[in-house]
């Protein structure tokens, strides 16, 4: 079983920048690609972004390219979403999830972002 658990939310203005880290516990962490989604309220969740099991492949939402950066830590157990020039429209809450065999199965509870106009 893997846990996650998020962290480095908070509130910010417009064009702002926040880091967000995921931690994982157990030894197979290397083993498994690594995804961020968010929901914001009255919204369904939403994918925003994932990254290989070597870190060595990435992919984002079009609506996160060019501001956001996945990147991951195997030698600490985390996975990090580096987020710039963020936007209102970027609040929600965000979510780390860890995928086997290409389904997310482990999930974080969540950490809050709120970006101000």
């Amino acid at each position: 079983q893997v846990q996650l658990v998020e962290s480095g939310g908070g509130l910010v203005q417009a064009g702002g920048s926040l880091r967000l880290s995921c931690a994982a516990s157990g030894r197979t962490f290397s083993t498994y690609a690594m995804g961020w989604f968010r929901q914001a309220p009255g919204n369904e969740r939403e994918f925003v972004a994932r990254i290989s099991q070597s870190g060595g492949s990435t992919y984002y939402a079009d609506s996160v390219k060019g501001r956001f950066t996945i990147s991951r830590d195997n030698a600490k157990n985390t996975v990090y979403l580096q987020m710039n020039s963020l936007k209102p429209e970027d609040t929600a809450i965000y979510y780390c999830a860890g995928a086997v065999g290409g389904e997310y199965r482990y999930w974080g509870q969540g950490t809050q972002v709120t970006v101000s106009s």
